[in-house]
């Protein structure tokens, strides 16, 4: 283990989380009385389940489903069906699929659940995205072919049952009405990599603890091991996906391998494309949407592609909490209400189904509720910017640097050491997956001396910030490499400090993704940090703050400054690192804001 006084803190913090494990397990492991929130009316309320079907694949292997029905229809006659291709357990406490399986059954369709090759109950080997177009292909062959089903099939789902739509989505099966992928980067490379920096405790804590059948204790894996090329092996066992991801850091040739399936110019069915504003996957849920929206070779499926931005996050806390982080989500409805108004449209043929003639559909955080437009960001929306200032002590003092739309004159540079033994924490130990729900006050975080704070005075009115934003960052480091972090924060009146958006940019893939360049110690670059989007109302009276740093530990691996070759190296130094914030270095964050 690596890290100052890692070993007595990481086992405090695993202790913490197995704690909230077991409370979300207790939450949620009763799968077959477990309720949806929706307000969708049930149109029957007794559902039968045929368990364990058999789907023999092309090469033989054989995938096993639930099929749910409403037994009250499952005599007269056959059905539209929704099928969801899945790695977590058709009937496993996770994603609590018999709840869905009801969910459908209830609203008049055949559900079927099935686990994928080499997962659960399924044969054949476990190897991620490898087989899902053929074996999506034929799952819906097999669909089609039995009793219960009328021919017309939609799929939904989301994260990896998102990606089973996207695999299947370009090869024009014909009973194949209409897709609902969520929470899901249609790009494998944007989903591991974001910024150049390896989503460490998502994309490659997954890599590790799926695995045949079942899952790894991740709780084994230890983010601070180092190098990270045999923190899967220091963890009790080698993951082939796992060290994929190491051995790719740039976008190469294998990410292009990984993405050549998504042909955007085939896809020609309606698709409701689906996410949050704390979902790790915001950028490629918007891309995937826009892609399709403008490459799809029949004009019908382009004006049949629609994105819906809710206000939670990967696990859709705030639909069970009502909130986002200390922020009251009032009217923001439910996730399924929408997919199934979609799918009663296209697969069931109801034309009086999802009314919704605007391709974007959006909740704004802060009590403002859903928005439609024309198009992301909406056309009202217009670029704001705001100015970093300070004397030279925006890391020691909380109130020397200052965000205004003042342009800056000759001012004095911050500067911070930010040390890979000691990196900011803000997301050890808390579920990324579960941001909206597990947030903490940043406070801490803005007092650490590795942390430059810029902060508004208080707002006269609201600021309705909605849509991209990003960082123009002027600064050099003493490092070949390293990172720089950006955090947009909600300062309420009270002092308490609620995330925004956050992103991360590593130096050496400041210019591309596709060809590392390590930097010249003491050279200062010019880098942009994209923090994603959002829809986020920051309320009259709230002060809007910038973080600056160069570590956001464990939500990405850390940097260790060296230049070495990363993955493979173990030896990490501190570097001094200087932000710049004058006339002819004008760092600045740059905000879509809605007009009044």
């Amino acid at each position: 283990m690596t890290g100052r006084g890692a070993s007595a803190r990481l086992r405090a913090e695993t202790a913490w989380a197995r704690e909230c494990s077991t409370n979300w397990w207790r939450q949620h492991v009763d799968g077959d009385r477990r309720i949806l929130p929706c307000s969708t009316r049930a149109l029957f309320d007794e559902v039968a389940v045929l368990g364990d079907q058999v789907a023999t694949m092309r090469d033989g292997v054989r995938l096993l489903a639930d099929v749910y029905l409403p037994s009250r229809s499952a005599a007269r006659g056959s059905l539209p069906t929704i099928l969801i291709r899945m790695p977590y357990g058709k009937r496993a406490a996770y994603c609590y699929m018999p709840a869905h399986g009801r969910f459908w059954a209830q609203r008049g369709y055949a559900c079927v659940i099935q686990d994928v090759r080499g997962r659960h109950a399924s044969e054949g080997a476990w190897e991620p995205y490898d087989h899902e177009a053929d074996d999506g292909w034929d799952t819906l062959d097999w669909v089609v072919g039995q009793p219960w089903c009328d021919g017309n099939v939609g799929m939904v789902g989301e994260s990896y049952y998102g990606s089973t739509q996207w695999a299947v989505a370009p090869l024009g099966h014909p009973n194949l009405r209409a897709l609902a992928p969520g929470d899901v980067d249609h790009d494998f490379y944007n989903a591991v990599h974001d910024g150049g920096a390896l989503c460490l405790a998502t994309a490659a804590v997954w890599a590790w603890e799926m695995r045949r059948g079942g899952y790894r204790n991740h709780y084994r894996f230890d983010p601070w091991h180092l190098p990270l090329s045999t923190a899967d092996t220091a963890a009790g066992r080698r993951a082939a996906r796992y060290q994929m991801l190491i051995e790719h850091p740039s976008r190469d040739s294998f990410w292009d391998r990984e993405n050549e399936p998504l042909r955007y110019e085939s896809i020609t069915i309606p698709m409701l494309h689906w996410g949050g504003w704390y979902d790790v996957h915001v950028n490629g849920t918007l891309d995937g949407w826009r892609r399709v929206r403008e490459c799809s070779a029949s004009a019908t499926a382009r004006a049949q592609q629609w994105v819906m931005m809710g206000a939670t996050d990967h696990e859709l806390s705030p639909e069970f909490t009502g909130m986002v982080g200390r922020t009251p989500v009032r009217d923001h409805g439910y996730a399924h209400d929408r997919l199934c108004g979609f799918m009663d449209r296209f697969v069931k043929g109801d034309d009086t189904a999802f009314a919704h003639d605007s391709p974007v559909l959006y909740h704004t955080v802060g009590d403002r509720g859903w928005r439609n437009a024309s198009d992301w960001p909406p056309p009202t929306c217009e670029d704001s910017f705001f100015n970093l200032h300070s004397h030279g002590w925006a890391a020691v003092s909380a109130t020397d640097g200052v965000l205004d739309r003042d342009e800056p004159g000759d001012e004095a540079v911050d500067t911070f050491v930010y040390d890979p033994a000691d990196p900011v924490e803000a997301w050890l130990g808390r579920s990324v997956w579960e941001a909206a729900k597990t947030m903490i006050d940043r406070s801490d975080v803005e007092a650490r001396c590795d942390v430059l704070v810029y902060t508004s005075a208080s707002l006269d009115d609201e600021l309705d910030v909605t849509g991209p934003i990003r960082v123009h960052l002027f600064a050099a480091s003493s490092a070949r490499d390293t990172d720089f972090t950006a955090a947009l924060v909600d300062v309420f009146p009270d002092g308490f400090a609620q995330l925004v958006r956050e992103g991360i940019v590593r130096a050496r893939y400041r210019d591309s993704d596709r060809e590392a360049s390590l930097i010249e110690p003491g050279e200062v670059y010019e880098y942009t940090i994209d923090l994603g989007s959002t829809s986020y109302c920051i309320a009259r009276g709230h002060r809007l703050r910038l973080e600056l740093s160069s570590s956001n530990f464990d939500r990405y691996d850390r940097n260790l400054n060296t230049g070495g070759i990363w993955g493979h190296e173990a030896n990490y130094r501190p570097a001094q690192q200087r932000v710049f914030h004058d006339r002819g270095r004008p760092s600045r964050l740059v905000l879509s804001v809605a007009s009044r």
